[in-house]
Parts: structure tokens; sequence; C-alpha cells
């Protein structure tokens, strides 16, 4: 009979929540990606400040866009590789979740 009752009561939650016609699911992670053919691979040490950071040219199409990540990742891209990159924003520079062939 418990069960019963408690899922009588999550479905009206749930009908309750679709009616209003808008559900939202949010989450802390924020994560993004990019993507391209990797050209340019530059790192620097962290002198005064101590962070050190990987700044990556990639193309596609024609265009190139930078990307700054936050350590050494120089292993991570190979130069003349299409790749995929997914990573979280960060102030300074962005942490890298996963690298993969694209």
């Amino acid at each position: 009979m418990n069960r019963l009752l408690v899922f009588l009561l999550v479905v009206a939650c749930l009908f309750a929540t679709v009616s209003c016609g808008y559900i939202f699911v949010g989450g802390a992670i924020n994560t993004q990606s990019t993507s391209g053919l990797v050209t340019i691979v530059q790192f620097t040490a962290g002198s005064g400040t101590g962070v050190s950071i990987t700044v990556i040219t990639f193309t596609s199409n024609g265009t190139a866009s930078t990307k700054t990540f936050c350590g050494d990742q120089r292993a991570l891209f190979p130069l003349d590789r299409h790749v995929r990159v997914d990573f979280t924003p960060g102030n300074s520079c962005d942490n890298v979740v996963t690298v993969a062939p694209n």
C-alpha cells in the first residue's frame, strides 16, 4: 500500500511539473568543446605567478581560434592532427576534460 502511495505521489508531481510547459534541469558542470586542426602549440611556464598555460591554435574551415589551457598540455595536442577537446571554462585558463581524434 505504501509503495502505491509513493508511486502515485511521484506521478502527480511529474504531471504537475510537465503541465507547466517548462522543465529546467541544471547542473554545476559547464563543459564546452571545440575542434579543429592543431596548428600552433605554445607552452608558457609560470614565472612570477606560478601559473603555467598551454596556448593551442585550431583551424577549421579557413578560420582560426585560440584556446588557453591550464598546465602543460602539449602531449595532448599533436601538431597537424584534427582533435576535439572538451573543457571547463576557467578565469585565466580552461581545464581540459577530454581530447579525442576528430
